[in-house]
């Protein structure tokens, strides 16, 4: 194909910051109220989270607050130095029941299980009493505006229009809920906060509604201390127009308004400084200081400014592939559960992982997104919504770069540096190193101990991957103030653990023992089965990654040379990255070992393919293997016959990006289906099951990688792996590497144009399909090219 390329040069400060959308779909919406939590629409600032309803008889608003868990700090590691040479040495000899018998005794944290996020409570709002009474509910209609973050419903009963509309404000840190009805005195109701246990509400003000609480912890097997640990508070302020409003007990009670608006708050006394609660903070004094701000602001004003702060950070990217469709989005999920194709729901899935990113990850927050980002219902939720750190957060940060929210990702950054003091105690009093690491969960209490047990528990290469988190973070942005102040002292300690760490195996090279391949299990010849071994192919992945990025980044800094001598040499010291002989795909551990399920939901051995970078194109060896080890999975996990593993949501969306890298726009495309029809609910939450975030995050990530990639070396690839039936769309505001933001234009299945914009001067080079320029963008100006 022949190229003509023209270059418009014009001073565009903000070009690809701004996308405006154009005929994009960015609204969710039904015909009828959500029958439960999984159907409900969420909104939140990254510290507060509400899930809407939308019920004409009963309103429900489920609530959150980030930093609201129940456990306490405690130093649970276990001091198993002394020992960890002779576990080494068993394992590196292949005894490894012994090896795993005295880990058992010995590695073991203490206590070994952290307990649960928790659900602020709920807020109910009735407008009948005893049974709804036998009314028509004319138009109703409940929605999630993308591009604004308000939920909002409308419907009609005897001739009386309602409407109640909630946001989560990021300007103000409050829930916002303002309820109306077009004809005067029609607004008549009862709202009352509950919770499950450990809170009460309380009479302030005839307008004023107060939540107390302190986490009371009972007896739970290996967690820890019992008793009172966190406390918290929040606070409902009220105002009506029209009618009459008074507080009682734990309710309000509304008659004949005309309209209410009510703002909500809460706060605990956690401390992240100290990654503890902490008893000087009066977590009610927080609330009504947060409130007290805003009671000279108009509901308008408030309203107005939420938008416009959303949609600053929403509006970065605008993604269409084809018409909006005009039926409800759980129509829609139906349609292609029973295998229609629907392109606009794909962009409105895409745009819908962003927006549940930018709004479980950002200021106010101050914490990170965890397994269900903000939003849980639970006093006891599944894997505790915690931060596993074995893929989950990281996945949960995939699309926060490439998607244009790259401040999404400093609540991450921060946890990370604040693991790393916790984190060096781990590193000496378990594994025997200096430096910092973790295993594979942790919380706010900064737990980096090894958890749950000593199987997939033990994964102290935790820290290498979380910091090459900060490294993308860097090579997005090009922060170099970033570089030198936080992502590289928490790279060059967590490779210090590892220099540490490794020790000698049979055949020369440095290794990680103990070791596992999350969280597989493998069988030797004599039938047992095992998870711990030693020098795991994931390990030795994360390891490369982990040295070079420092190397790269001791270029840009003063870094020490000898410590950069000591990593190159130990680099030509690991494992190679091997092809089994069973059959032909990556080998996932030190020896080629029979895997117990063929088709287990992780595949950690590709890491070196996604999110990582050592299994390119450029060594096709490896690169084809990696290829038949995702088929062999694939097949494993879709064969009836011959099922023995489960593609989750968040494995299906890896899924995803493995194929993206692998350049296979068809099977990618086809997963992308699969992830919307087998592991998405009508909200479009996706499921593990249950709800589990990683797979929203995830999938939006796939999207993005198979529309762009950036991550050889100063190569930005176009439309990599488009699916023949993505025959035409535009996206603007990708970014790639080097704070290069991306705009593209296809149709076809042929790339009609791109536009690159640069707050610095860059010469890149540009791939598309087998045709690679190199162009030159000039700082704060456009670079157009048609094709």
């Amino acid at each position: 194909m022949k190229i003509v390329i023209s270059v418009l040069i014009s001073c565009i400060w903000a070009f690809g910051l701004n996308a405006q959308p154009q005929h994009q779909d960015c609204v969710l919406w039904y015909k009828n109220p959500a029958k439960n939590w999984n159907e409900a629409l969420p909104v939140g600032n990254g510290r507060l989270g509400a899930m809407f309803f939308g019920d004409f008889g009963r309103e429900t608003i489920q609530l959150n607050e980030e930093s609201l868990w129940a456990g306490s700090k405690s130093e649970s590691n276990a001091d198993a130095a002394i020992r960890l040479p002779e576990i080494q040495k068993l394992l590196l000899e292949g005894k490894i029941d012994e090896a795993v018998g005295m880990s058992e005794q010995y590695m073991k944290s203490d206590p070994l299980r952290i307990r649960s996020y928790q659900s602020f409570g709920d807020i109910h709002i009735d407008f009948f009493g005893g049974r709804y009474p036998n009314v028509e509910v004319r138009n109703y209609r409940r929605d999630l505006n993308l591009e604004t973050g308000i939920a909002s419903v409308v419907y009609e009963i005897e001739g009386v229009s309602y409407q109640r509309e909630l946001f989560v404000s990021a300007e103000d840190d409050v829930v916002a809920l303002r309820l109306s009805a077009d004809k005067p005195g029609a607004l008549t109701f009862r709202l009352q906060y509950s919770r499950e246990q450990d809170a009460a509400s309380y009479f302030i003000s005839d307008h004023e509604l107060g939540i107390k609480g302190q986490i009371f912890d009972l007896p739970e097997k290996g967690t820890g201390d019992t008793g009172w640990h966190m406390r918290f508070a929040g606070k409902i302020d009220g105002m009506n127009k029209g009618g009459t409003m008074k507080v009682l007990a734990n309710g309000f009670y509304v008659e004949k308004a005309d309209e209410v608006i009510f703002y909500f708050t809460a706060a605990t006394d956690y401390n992240f400084s100290q990654l503890n609660y902490d008893r000087t903070i009066d977590p009610g004094k927080k609330c009504t200081d947060i409130l007290n701000r805003i009671k000279e602001k108009s509901y308008g004003d408030i309203k107005r400014k939420h938008i416009e702060e959303h949609r600053q950070m929403f509006n970065r990217m605008s993604f269409n592939m084809g018409e909006k469709s005009l039926m409800p989005t759980d129509e829609r999920l139906q349609r292609v559960k029973k295998g229609e194709k629907d392109l606009s729901l794909i962009t409105l899935y895409f745009q819908y992982g962003r927006y549940l990113l930018m709004n479980s990850s950002r200021s106010p927050g101050i914490l990170p997104a965890n397994l269900q980002g903000i939003w849980n219902k639970d006093m006891y939720a599944a894997w505790n919504s915690d931060f596993h750190t074995n893929i989950n957060i990281q996945m949960n940060y995939w699309p926060a770069e490439v998607c244009n929210l790259s401040e999404t990702f400093m609540p991450f950054s921060n946890l990370i540096t604040a693991l790393r003091i916790p984190g060096r105690v781990t590193a000496r009093k378990t594994y025997n190193s200096e430096g910092w690491t973790m295993n594979h969960v942790t919380d706010p209490f900064g737990r980096t101990a090894i958890t749950d047990g000593v199987g997939w528990g033990t994964f102290p290469i935790v820290g290498a991957w979380l910091v090459l988190h900060q490294w993308e973070h860097f090579l997005f942005t090009g922060n170099k103030t970033y570089l030198e102040q936080d992502a590289y002292p928490a790279m060059k300690e967590a490779a210090e653990f590892i220099l540490g760490y490794l020790v000698e195996d049979k055949n020369g090279y440095l290794v990680t023992a103990p070791s596992n391949s999350p969280e597989n299990k493998y069988r030797l010849p004599n039938g047992k089965v095992y998870q711990l071994t030693y020098g795991a192919t994931m390990d030795i992945e994360i390891i490369h990654e982990l040295f070079n990025a420092c190397l790269d980044a001791g270029k840009l800094i003063k870094s020490d040379p000898t410590f950069d001598k000591k990593l190159a040499t130990v680099l030509k010291r690991l494992p190679p990255i091997r092809i089994g002989k069973r059959y032909d795909t990556i080998q996932e551990w030190i020896e080629d070992y029979e895997e117990v399920e063929p088709g287990h939901r992780h595949i950690s051995h590709l890491f070196g393919l996604y999110p990582g970078k050592s299994i390119s194109h450029q060594r096709k060896d490896l690169f084809e293997a990696a290829w038949r080890t995702v088929e062999r999975r694939r097949y494993y996990n879709e064969n009836e016959t011959n099922r023995q593993g489960t593609y989750t949501g968040w494995s299906r969306a890896w899924i995803i990006n493995f194929y993206a890298r692998l350049m296979d726009g068809e099977e990618a495309g086809k997963n992308v289906q699969m992830l919307l029809a087998q592991t998405t609910q009508s909200n479009l939450f996706n499921i593990h099951p249950p709800f589990q975030i990683d797979g929203n995050f995830g999938g939006t990530a796939g999207i993005a990688e198979m529309l762009i990639q950036s991550h050889n070396e100063g190569e930005i690839h176009l439309l990599p792996a488009l699916p023949s039936f993505w025959r035409g769309g535009e996206i603007k505001g990708l970014c790639a590497r080097n704070g290069i933001i991306v705009d593209m234009r296809w149709a076809d299945g042929v790339l009609c144009s791109a536009r690159f914009y640069s707050k610095e001067d860059r010469k890149v080079k540009v791939r598309y399909k087998e045709q690679v320029k190199t162009i030159r963008i000039k700082k704060n100006c456009v670079y157009d090219w048609q094709y």
